[in-house]
Order: structure tokens, then sequence, then C-alpha cells
């Protein structure tokens, strides 16, 4: 899975955040919530690059040497790195103020699937008597909560008190002890972490890792 290909619009079910807010669907309650806001996050990125290729079909007509047969190269959501350098150069990317650009929700879903890393190293390292809700909250403390407001830490901290034991997780990897379950979740998070490095290096390179 390459994040630089996920947002190619005729190719969304290979996309690599699909593919891991699929898994985080297969997790059900453990972590319902976040799911909710990443499926929303991968909607908007989903309908700009609807809109940016309905644009190109409206106006490949009027171009010479057009060929409807062609998946267009000049999509602006091609790709993570087309995608950021389009926004920029459009003047979409506000440094200043919050933007209902790609590139800004782009920021957001690389934050969540470092949550969901670290949630996952926990789950496959920490004692088994600590709690889903424990696990949840350190990963969340660490990476989101930063970037949240007041309320919507409240709401966060409901649903780790509500979560369901170790077990559930247990059952939806389908192992019976925790040792079992380590390798599922070694090449799970390997998957997620090149991910995310290669998201992270094109975010810093444009200095857009503090979008607000």
């Amino acid at each position: 899975m390459s994040s630089n290909t996920f947002l190619y619009p005729r190719d969304l079910r290979q996309s690599s955040v699909d593919e891991d807010d699929r898994f985080m669907e297969s997790l059900g309650p453990l972590v319902g919530f976040f799911t909710h806001k990443v499926e929303e996050k991968i909607i908007l990125i989903r309908h700009l690059s609807q809109e940016e290729e309905a644009a190109n079909h409206r106006s490949a007509p009027h171009q010479p040497n057009h060929n409807p047969q062609r998946a267009g190269p000049h999509h602006a959501y091609h790709s993570v790195r087309s995608m950021l350098e389009a926004e920029l150069q459009r003047g979409v990317v506000s440094f200043d103020s919050q933007t209902a650009s790609g590139s800004r929700t782009l920021l957001r879903l690389h934050r969540s699937l470092l949550w969901l890393q670290l949630l996952l190293e926990k789950l496959g390292s920490e004692p088994e008597g600590r709690t889903m809700g424990e696990l949840c909250r350190e990963a969340y403390l660490q990476v989101l909560a930063p970037h949240h407001p007041w309320l919507m830490q409240r709401a966060a901290e409901l649903v780790f008190s509500a979560m369901p034991d170790r077990t559930v997780f247990l059952q939806i990897v389908c192992v019976r002890r925790q040792e079992e379950a380590k390798p599922v979740i070694n090449i799970i998070v390997t998957a997620i972490r090149e991910i995310h490095r290669r998201t992270e290096r094109e975010l810093n390179i444009r200095n857009m890792l503090e979008l607000p």
C-alpha cells in the first residue's frame, strides 16, 4: 500500500487510508468513535477528488488531442504529492486559518493513523491486565488530544470508559491469547508505520505538519 497513490479516484478501492478505515471498522465498538471521524475526512477528500475529475471532464472536450479513454495525468488528486502541490499553488491551503482543503484533512488522517499505530503497539506489548480504555486513552493523550478542543476530549473520555474488555480485540483477530495476536499486530503496525513515514515526509517538506 503506497501513501502516494491512495487519492486517485479510479483507484480508491486500493486506498491505504481506506484499508485502515476498514480495519478500524472491524474493531467495531473498540474504536467506533474514531472510525466515524476518519470516515468524515475520507469522504471530504473523495468529494474534492470527484469535483476535480468532473471539472476535468467538462473542460477536456475543448482541449486538443483529447482522449477520453486515458486517465487524466494532471488530476490534482492523483496522489498525495500532487494534491499538496496543487492546493498550495491554488492558494486553498491556509497556514493561519482552517480551510476545507484536502491537505488539512490529510493531516488529520495522518494523526489518526499514528494514534492507531500507537494503540496497536500497546495492545501487543502491554500486560493483559491493562484495559482497552487505558491503552486508548494513553495513545489519544499522546497524539490527538493536543489538537482537539475540550468538548471533543471529554467525549473521547466517555468512549474510553465504555470500552469492552481486551478479549474482544482478540476475538476480532481470531486468536485466544495475546501472544497469538502479536504476529498479526506486527504486520499491521509495519504497514501503518510505512504509510505514516511517507506521508510525514510529504507534509514536512511543505511545512504542513501544523496546519490549523
